[in-house]
């Protein structure tokens, strides 16, 4: 296996993969392979860069050393669950290996299936429910509504007061009354506009 092509590309981080797996099989007592949990914490506190464990397990399975039996998931406390391995260069019970790692006969065709590997795997579908952000901003924040006519508050002469109430604010049916006349000046000084625009 050490002399094979398979083996002669593979990264140092994906031989410490191997290795890791290797150590979490001899902890089972060499009778549990395919169902060896190991972790991104495992990788990394046996000295993999955690941004290098991801494209490190899918070259060893593109090379045919390890097969993930079971996909893990990200999450929070019970709901979290890590990746279960198989290595292909061990027997499964009393099942003899299966050495896909063999299938790669030429150092070409090894760095062809480690470069096409190595890459994270582009998401197809986008999130339920989520609108793809096409704008490049920030989607979170509040959009800005500009309006090409800017309106002004201006104080006429017979604009009214509101008085204010013991607590030092203005009454609810104030308030109500100085909106509602506000409004009506407002629709009055459009009214001759509207009327104009009618007309012509």
């Amino acid at each position: 296996m050490i002399k094979s092509p398979a083996w002669s590309v593979l990264s140092l981080s994906a031989r410490r993969v191997l290795d890791r797996i290797e150590i979490e099989h001899a902890d089972h007592g060499g009778n549990d392979n395919g169902r060896l949990p190991v972790t991104y914490d495992d990788f990394e506190r046996y000295g993999i860069h955690r941004h290098a464990i991801g494209p490190a397990i899918r070259e060893t399975v593109a090379l045919g050393f390890a097969e993930i039996t079971e996909r893990g998931r990200a999450g929070n406390a019970e709901f979290r669950s890590p990746h279960k391995f198989r290595l292909t260069y061990f027997r499964v019970g009393r099942a003899p290996p299966t050495n896909e790692w063999q299938r790669i006969k030429t150092v070409e065709e090894a760095q062809l299936a480690r470069a096409a590997r190595r890459e994270a795997p582009q998401k197809t579908k986008l999130q339920w429910r989520k609108t793809p952000n096409l704008s490049g901003g920030n989607r979170h924040r509040k959009r800005r509504f500009h309006s090409a006519e800017i309106t002004t508050t201006r104080l006429s002469a017979d604009s009214t007061t509101t008085s204010i109430s013991r607590g030092g604010r203005a009454s609810q049916a104030d308030r109500r009354c100085s909106a509602f006349t506000a409004m009506s000046e407002y629709l009055s000084g459009l009214a001759p506009e509207l009327a104009r625009g009618l007309a012509a």
